[in-house]
């Protein structure tokens, strides 16, 4: 990366694109360098390096020490196929990731060709001209051109915890962010080069950390490990006792632990996520973090905004009213520049009060509007989305953004901050006069010093806005008055004459009721929290169906909302910092709660929220604190990601569930199957042989499952609850003593008849696993056809394998069982299946008992 630092101004129309082009190709991208990719080597190693693909590697050096080749080979074959699954499973999980981090990728605004465009910031070279806001993360070290009340926060580079005042002539490094103000500045250094890049190049090789699933299965982990050695051990004392060679006892005892701990499980789990990951991004949802994705399904409380998430996002000024009390009606689409005016149902020319009104709302704003192209066949905002809905006002009024702007140049402001709640401009005027802005929430612009009129004017004022505000409307109120010097304090001025107030409509998107209800149904409860006034917070609510008249409003300008009626689901007139306030109230009375959050003082509650949801349109701060990206805005993505959450976690229970009671099996039957005459149930060859089919494709295909029938209906559970919790425990024994209990029966009787009970025994033990298998999947709804094949398919494959061991000489030598006949295979299926059909019978009568086949249990599990 070149560190030259461009000297020479950049023109208002910034780089071309062409120019651009070349220096991006000279320079390369605007980005950390990536941290060096694994090699399959270190991969290899790594799998061969868990502790009990280590004592199987240590069973294999006995066996060939003691030229006993089919272990050998067996056990060999084993670490081959787990190694290889477990190469094949990383590579897709970090795939999936990276693909995660490039949908997630930050943007920045750039002027190229004289247009205001919002690019990828690795596409950002030197030269190009950037804007930034309070919100925004500064893409690339800066030399700013232009600055107003630019305060950045620096912590991330420095530390220091305050916000640090920068202007014209200074640098802002990349990576700090925008507490106040806004400016514009040249790209001086980029990607590795730049200050942010420089740190990001020493931390490049640190990896994200386990998840906390991920910590909770290593922890079972271990435990069943120790659990298994201990057992085993006991196997191993036993057949010593009972005169079987110390060796081969000991090798038992290793393929033993081995087979009955699911040492794929963490494979399993991370590709889970991390394709699961990949699935919420398809539906616009984008996990930055894979803790969010098994967060998602206990989720319990969603505090949403309004603006975008439940309403379509595209603001509209829909009424207006002069300060002369006359009222207008505005109709247009979207941000659009065309419209009609309209008063008492009739389409009017636009008066002068109006427009006067529309040039107000104009000045004080901060937006631009982009015309359709060939990516956007629509037109569209730039900048807040409400500043672009009074450009679009002021279009429809016969006014010039542009040339309006030019011949009303800014020379001062005060930027919107929640404090005032409003935002003032000063204009220089054609005859050296001053024209000064004022626009904000009506309760903060109406209000004696800043505006002259008297105490009825005003009261008619409040009331026409609460009366907008009660129509769902969003109304700001806009005040200017030309005076011969600039405000000394443009945050304060004096003597406004009010201009009028427009109402912004935006209305709720296409089922948004259904969406409300549909959380409701999942047991999550959705709160609205909201900056807008309190009727119009209240409206909204109304028609979303979960406010009814009586119902608390809690105002975030009237008290602490942290300590509002619990029952409360409606926050208005919340300013950003309150929503941590509320969060963390609502976390101490046990909730899971997610949180929606777009500006820069939202990052705070998006990172104290169990999950932090950011709006793909709000700043770049938000998006970095977010533990999940609404590409779309859509409230009912969130859903959505609700439900692949619990279809994920869902189905890590299932692959325990079916894992585990194998690995009980296999003990049981190990531990008392010479207590009824089967002197050695199985060798190390075929308990690791079954180990191989059971563990394998089925147990990865199984983490493919579709979601179950209800799966969104039911309560969420508690993110305390144990991996084993909710009765799965108990399922895993009576799973596996079923298996065992028909895998012993068979065994005894073949003993009995003097039929080669050893490998009935295999085959049985082996077969009835797999039927397990097809036993907890996920339950099809009614007249729905399956939506896994995957399953079926690696069943298929492993059973045909399991019964090759009994029919293929090859194999019958390596794994030292003995052939079957047709019938005695037939009779082995048949006793296989019982447990399966035990379960799925089981799993039946309970749902019929609980009042209908399509709901599932409470844990999720379907038994």
């Amino acid at each position: 990366m070149s560190t030259d630092i461009v000297t020479r101004p950049v023109t208002v129309d910034g780089l071309s694109s062409a120019e651009a082009a070349e220096r991006l190709r000279l320079d390369g991208p605007n980005a950390a360098e990536a941290p060096p990719r694994r090699h399959l080597t270190v991969r290899v190693l790594r799998q061969l390096t868990d502790p009990l693909v280590a004592l199987l590697l240590a069973a294999a050096v006995v066996t060939t020490v003691l030229r006993d080749y089919p272990d050998t080979a067996v056990i060999l074959l084993v670490v081959a196929v787990n190694t290889v699954i477990g190469v094949v499973q990383e590579v897709r999980a970090e795939r999936a990731i990276a693909a995660l981090d490039q949908l997630a990728a930050p943007t920045a605004r750039v002027v190229r060709d004289g247009q205001d465009l919002v690019l990828p910031a690795a596409d950002l070279v030197r030269g190009d001209l950037v804007r930034i806001e309070a919100g925004d993360v500064v893409p690339a070290d800066l030399l700013l051109d232009e600055a107003n009340r630019l305060r950045l926060d620096e912590s991330a580079l420095t530390g220091e915890s305050l916000p640090v005042a920068r202007d014209v002539g200074e640098e802002a490094s990349a990576g700090t962010v925008v507490t106040v103000g806004r400016a514009s500045g040249t790209v001086v250094r980029t990607g590795a080069a730049s200050a942010l890049g420089r740190i990001a190049t020493l931390a490049a090789t640190t990896r994200p950390g386990p998840t906390p699933l991920q910590r909770r299965l290593a922890a079972l982990g271990r435990v069943l490990g120790l659990v298994a050695v201990l057992l085993s051990g006991l196997v191993f004392a036993i057949g010593v006792l009972s005169g079987r060679p110390l060796v081969d006892m000991a090798v038992t005892a290793v393929s033993l632990v081995v087979a009955a701990v699911p040492e794929s499980l963490p494979a399993v789990v991370t590709l889970a996520l991390a394709l699961g990951a990949r699935r919420m991004a398809q539906s616009r949802a984008i996990p930055r973090r894979l803790h969010a994705v098994e967060t998602l399904g206990s989720v319990t409380v969603i505090a949403s905004d309004k603006t975008g998430t439940l309403t379509e996002g595209r603001m509209a000024v829909q009424h207006a009213r002069t300060a002369d009390g006359a009222g207008f009606d505005i109709t247009g689409t979207g941000y659009a520049p065309h419209g009609a005016i309209h008063r008492d149902g009739q389409r009017i020319a636009v008066t002068d009060e109006l427009r006067q009104l529309a040039r107000a709302g104009l000045l004080c704003n901060d937006a631009t509007l982009t015309p359709p192209d060939d990516k956007r066949p629509e037109w569209g905002a730039v900048g807040d989305p409400l500043e672009g809905a009074l450009l679009a006002f002021a279009a429809r009024c016969g006014l010039d953004p542009q040339a309006t702007r030019r011949a009303w140049p800014r020379v001062a402001e005060h930027p919107f901050d929640q404090e005032l709640r409003r935002m003032t401009t000063v204009h220089r005027c054609c005859d050296n006069r001053y024209l000064v802005v004022c626009k904000g929430a009506p309760e903060n612009v109406l209000a004696a010093p800043l505006v002259d009129a008297d105490a009825e004017e005003l009261a008619e004022l409040a009331a026409a806005a609460q009366e907008m505000a009660g129509a769902g409307l969003r109304v700001l109120a806009l005040a200017a008055a030309l005076v011969d010097t600039p405000p000394v304090d443009p945050a304060h001025p004096v003597g406004l004459r009010v201009v009028g107030l427009v109402g912004v409509g935006d209305p709720l998107r296409t089922g948004a009721p259904e969406i409300a209800g549909s959380f409701t149904e999942a047991g999550v409860r959705l709160v609205l929290v909201t900056g807008d006034h309190p009727a119009t917070a209240a409206a909204i609510a109304g028609q979303l169906g979960v406010w009814d008249t009586g119902d608390p409003v809690v105002r975030g300008d009237d008290g602490d909302p942290a300590e509002a009626d619990p029952a409360a689901r409606v926050f208005a007139r919340t300013r950003p910092e309150q929503k941590l306030d509320i969060v963390a109230a609502m976390q101490a009375r046990g909730h899971v709660v997610a949180m929606t959050g777009d500006g820069v003082n939202d990052a705070p509650a998006l990172r104290r929220a169990d999950i932090g949801v950011a709006m793909g349109g709000g700043t770049e701060v938000a998006r970095q604190a977010a533990d999940l990206v609404l590409v779309d805005d859509d409230l009912s993505t969130v859903a959505t990601a609700i439900g692949e959450g619990r279809r994920i976690y869902d189905n890590i229970r299932r692959f325990l569930r079916y894992a585990l009671s194998g690995g009980v099996a296999e003990i049981v039957v190990m531990l008392l199957g010479p207590l009824f005459g089967l002197a050695v149930p199985l060798l190390p060859a075929q308990i690791l042989w079954i180990n191989l089919l059971t563990h394998g494709l089925p147990g990865v295909a199984l983490g493919a499952e579709p979601a179950e029938p209800g799966t969104l209906r039911r309560v969420p559970r508690s993110p305390q609850e144990s991996v084993l919790g909710a009765g799965l425990g108990r399922h895993i024994l009576i799973a596996g003593t079923l298996i065992s209990a028909v895998t012993l029966g068979a065994g005894v009787l073949a003993a009995h008849w003097d039929r080669p009970w050893q490998s009935v025994v295999f085959v049985v033990l082996g077969l009835a696993q797999l039927g397990v298998a097809l036993a907890v999947r996920a339950p099809r709804p009614p007249g729905g056809r399956r939506g896994n094949p995957a399953l079926p398919l690696a069943v298929a494959i492993s059973a045909l394998l399991q019964v090759a061991g009994v029919l293929v000489a090859p194999l019958r030598d390596l794994l030292g069982t003995e052939a079957l006949g047709a019938v005695e295979l037939l009779a082995c299926a048949a006793v296989s299946v019982l447990p399966g059909l035990l379960l799925r019978l089981t799993m039946v009568i309970r749902r019929r008992k609980a009042g209908s086949v399509n709901l599932t249990s409470p844990d999720g599990s379907g038994w």
